[in-house]
């Protein structure tokens, strides 16, 4: 308890209550000063908290509570994106998602054609003047945060790419919500990290609690929430996040169900029957097929990604015109094929009852692969995923009606094939059969056909990491020059820098300058700052002991005439860098093992 002294209580006005007087008032308990004392006891000890809690570490019991925290604000993240899409939709079109579709197709062809475009000029205005690239944050920004920058997001981005996100699905983009959902969710773990200062691996956890929280709040499923954080955001199971990971799923999960109940996001019929083992290999050829379309889907995006770089360098518009014309194109396309617009979820739930025939099927599933690209190449917003369920649902239609067809006698009903094909397709873009497979389970409430959707999904991923680099997110990545996918003894020398285990020149071990000039002037030496990676290259090119180390050049100091001595500031020893990578990996290890 804090005791007071004589000059606290008259800061705090209530020097009069300490010493006895004569009143005729009697003193109340609750007075003013009492409260104030109060206030500043919690004050001081709230400050004693978060000193603890920065310099050691929560404890358990404090990360479990933290976890329950970021689930519950990872929800309301994700509940406030699906209302405010959902508001949107229905100010602009009359229905929110479930009847968009079938809203759009009566408008007047002009509304149709002009709203996504106003959208994208809004959108590129937006992501022009709050982000330094033009460029929505999601799923893959979050994988590199939580791999490279110690579970933290960037925050101010991150927010313009939810902003700029739910105005594309709104006004009509073709997309999904899940990726923004999920990198809103970690400006969120990012916020408390930075609030109480979090290591890398507390920041990680922190981050794997908002994925999954905002993931069960977006498909009412707890389970494969907690999973996805893991396999898809950490890529790996870690022990000791699994509990508040899980705590957060649950969290996330309750938001969803305190607003919509406990429905599932489509419904099944009850009746659908499979023929087991005579069926089987129809579904193993169904995950084939299924793994081509997702991998061409995923070609789309990167090819349109490429074509929007080049037309818009060689035109010289500036990039918040992008999005705009990508709005007109997706308007153009969206008078005669309604369905692309927005999420998808109603033509998903026509594919899943079979109401959709097999031309009908082909065509919306060729319309909506260029309507996800130019969506995405033309850098609106939104996410992958739930475009990917659809594709997935009339890829498996399509292929149902023919396998149905031929061998009715050895069939079961075609909607399984929808169910499995929209399982197998967004398995493979995700790179995630596991937590996909549960998805598919927890949104449709369907566990009966499990045999036929992990059926497909093992074999689609399978196919589809062989075709690109794992996944859509870290094919992304890739193309950016993060090669996440390899594991952290490939990214861990990209991220780490030699400025750490630089030993400098008047250390006592340290070598003679005139050695350290003489390794400089043959072509042998480091630049302060640089990766790890490429100091490693360069030891092993010089089987050198050690390095010198030079500051980067001033270019605004540098004189062609008479270029600058560069400043040798210390050395690297390759033992020392050896060390440095040695214990970096075995703190990756620790933190999956843990």
């Amino acid at each position: 308890m804090i005791r007071l002294s004589e000059p606290d209580l008259h800061e705090n006005g209530m020097a009069d209550r300490a010493k006895p007087q004569q009143t005729d008032t009697p003193i109340r308990p609750l007075s003013g000063g009492w409260f104030l004392s109060g206030l500043v006891y919690l004050r001081s000890r709230y400050s004693r908290a978060m000193q603890i809690l920065r310099s050691r570490g929560p404890s358990q019991l404090q990360f479990w509570f933290l976890a329950l925290l970021i689930g519950i604000g990872a929800g309301l993240a994700a509940l406030g994106f699906r209302l405010g899409i959902g508001a949107l939709q229905r100010l602009i079109y009359g229905a929110d998602d479930l009847r968009l579709a079938t809203t759009a197709s009566k408008l007047p062809w002009y509304w149709v054609l002009t709203v996504p475009m106003i959208g994208g000029l809004v959108v590129g205005l937006i992501l022009d003047r709050l982000t330094p690239d033009g460029r929505v944050r999601a799923v893959a920004d979050v994988i590199e945060g939580a791999a490279l920058e110690g579970g933290r997001v960037e925050i101010r981005a991150g927010l313009a790419s939810a902003l700029a996100s739910l105005l594309t699905l709104g006004t009509g983009g073709s997309s999904g919500r899940e990726g923004p959902v999920v990198h809103l969710a970690g400006v969120v773990s990012t916020a408390v990290a930075r609030r109480i200062k979090a290591s890398p691996i507390t920041g990680r956890e922190l981050l794997g609690c908002a994925v999954a929280g905002a993931v069960a709040a977006s498909f009412n499923a707890p389970i494969a929430g907690a999973l996805f954080a893991h396999e898809v955001v950490l890529r790996h199971f870690a022990l000791r996040a699994f509990a508040p990971i899980a705590i957060s799923a649950v969290a996330g999960t309750v938001i969803n169900r305190l607003e919509f109940g406990g429905l599932t996001e489509f419904r099944l019929q009850q009746d659908m029957d499979l023929a087991f083992y005579v069926e089987l290999p129809a579904f193993m050829l169904l995950g084939l097929v299924s793994a081509v379309i997702a991998v061409a889907m995923m070609s789309g995006i990167f090819r349109a990604e490429r074509v929007g770089d080049w037309l818009m360098q060689r035109s010289g518009w500036p990039r918040w015109t992008r999005p705009m014309l990508a709005g007109l194109l997706l308007g153009a396309i969206a008078i005669p094929f309604p369905h692309i617009i927005g999420v998808g979820y109603e033509t998903t739930a026509a594919a899943l009852a079979g109401r959709i025939g097999l031309g009908a099927a082909i065509i919306f599933a060729l319309v909506k692969a260029i309507a996800v690209a130019i969506t995405l190449g033309g850098r609106m917003g939104g996410g992958v995923f739930s475009p990917a369920l659809v594709m997935g649902s009339l890829t498996g239609l399509a292929f149902g009606i023919v396998a149905t067809g031929l061998f009715p006698e050895l069939s079961g009903d075609v909607n399984i094939y929808a169910f499995a094909g929209m399982g197998a397709v967004g398995a493979a873009v995700l790179g995630a059969p596991i937590s996909t497979a549960l998805i598919m389970f927890e949104m449709t409430g369907d566990w009966q056909t499990g045999i036929a959707v992990m059926t497909a999904v093992s074999l689609s991923s399978a196919l589809a990491s062989r075709l690109v680099h794992r996944s859509f997110f870290l094919t992304q990545l890739e193309n950016r020059g993060v090669r996440i996918a390899e594991g952290p003894q490939v990214w861990l020398p990209q991220k780490m820098r030699i400025t750490a285990i630089i030993r400098k020149m008047n250390a006592p071990d340290a070598p003679s300058m005139d050695l350290a000039r003489n390794l400089h002037d043959s072509g042998q030496a480091l630049t302060d700052g640089m990766p790890l990676e490429l100091a490693l290259q360069e030891f092993e090119r010089t089987d050198a002991a050690f390095l010198p180390v030079i500051l980067p050049p001033d270019p605004s100091a540098s004189d062609a005439d008479s270029p600058p001595t560069p400043e040798i500031i210390g050395v690297v020893y390759h033992v020392d860098a050896l060390r440095a990578l040695n214990q970096a990996l075995s703190e990756a290890a620790a933190e999956e093992h843990g």
